[in-house]
């Protein structure tokens, strides 16, 4: 009888994971501490990771590119905010097991996948992290999205899948909604109703050609995501599912910054 290789071994002995993608707020959402709070509760409801495998908003770069397998510094990646923001640390484990499976399932694929060892956690990654698991305790690797192809996403995804097996949660980090000219103005835009009701039920369907084709299909989706990088972890998110279709429940809505921004944040499984 031939020995189990590692993942079959790390199958045998984890917990299925579910898929799930985060609102990530900013910095500031640091002092939130409602938010923070609906964070932490999510994550203890949900099975405990073996590791994190992180997808988010702000790294964007081709080839699907794997960051540090060790703790180097955060990546602050924002402008004008109070110093204190910048003196956030967050050191957790890095997940060079996870690393190196990653680049098998992605080479298995013909995904073309490379390395920056010293690019750290961004904001988007980090902050979401600081409420779930802030005990820093959890191995941790963030990987990049290969640009804004929303089939090629979806691909990445499911190469992925076989991760929710392994005991690993793929986190995808962004926002459903993400409009900037309309911060702080007065009111929940129709638009931010719109946009968010039909991802809701898009995605409690798993309508995943509906999500793909989301610049034709939903609602005032030009108003919603001027630019499409802060939804796409999603599709990365929704692949990662791998054909499977789990459960769909939202542990956050509402809306922030008077509705630019809507926090719903989603659980596959």
């Amino acid at each position: 009888m031939e020995p189990m290789s590692s993942s079959e071994t790390a199958t045998k002995t984890a917990v299925k994971m579910p898929v799930i993608f985060a609102a990530h707020g900013a910095p500031v959402l640091l002092d939130d501490a409602p938010w923070m709070g609906e964070l932490a509760a999510w994550a203890k409801a949900m099975p405990r990771p073996k590791s994190i495998l992180m997808v988010s908003a702000h790294w964007e770069k081709r080839p699907a590119t794997l960051g540090a397998t060790k703790p180097v510094p955060l990546v602050y990646d924002f402008f004008g905010f109070p110093e204190r923001y910048y003196q956030t640390r967050y050191a957790a484990p890095g997940a060079p097991e996870l690393a190196s499976r990653v680049r098998d399932l992605l080479r298995q694929k013909d995904i073309d996948v490379t390395d920056e060892p010293s690019r750290g956690l961004d904001h988007g990654a980090y902050v979401p992290l600081v409420a779930m698991y802030p005990a820093a305790d959890v191995p941790v690797l963030q990987i990049s999205m290969p640009g804004l192809d929303a089939q090629k996403l979806v691909a990445l995804g499911k190469a992925l899948a076989p991760l929710r097996d392994e005991g690993v949660l793929v986190f995808g980090s962004g926002f459903l909604t993400h409009n900037m000219r309309y911060a702080f103005r007065p009111g929940i835009p129709e638009w931010a109703r719109e946009f968010d009701s039909w991802a809701a039920g898009a995605l409690s369907r798993l309508d995943l050609d509906a999500l793909i084709d989301f610049k034709k299909r939903a609602p005032a989706a030009e108003t919603a995501l001027p630019t499409w990088e802060h939804y796409a972890p999603l599709l990365v998110a929704a692949g990662a599912l791998g054909g499977d279709r789990p459960p769909v429940s939202f542990p956050i809505t509402g809306f922030w910054m008077d509705g630019a921004f809507t926090r719903r944040s989603v659980q596959f499984g």
